[in-house]
């Protein structure tokens, strides 16, 4: 499984995270099963009992819908890391224009 080993973890919430195969947008898998693009609509899971999500995660990678998922530290509701606050954050290049 292509997760964050747990012991990496230095919170006890997370939430999971992927990038969408159409586009390459990062996504954040929401409790009814759907991703968004914005990390508000995440479910947060405690660590101990993310399992579940991941597996659920590698379904859509399986669906061929995102790639790549894995566990996101998080305290309120947040990313712990730079890195993962970038991510949540939204894409930090435009897109290019056709023609240009």
């Amino acid at each position: 499984m292509a997760a964050t080993p747990k012991s990496r973890l230095a919170s006890e919430h997370a939430v999971v995270t992927a990038n969408r195969l159409a586009d390459g947008r990062a996504v954040w898998l929401a409790a009814d099963g759907s991703w968004s693009e914005t990390l508000s609509s995440a479910a947060i899971h405690p660590v101990s009992a993310a399992e579940p999500a991941l597996e659920q995660a590698q379904a859509a990678v399986r669906a061929q819908l995102v790639v790549g998922p894995y566990l996101v530290d998080v305290a309120d509701g947040q990313p712990v890391t730079l890195r993962e606050r970038i991510r949540a954050a939204g894409p930090t290049v435009g897109h290019a224009r056709a023609g240009r």
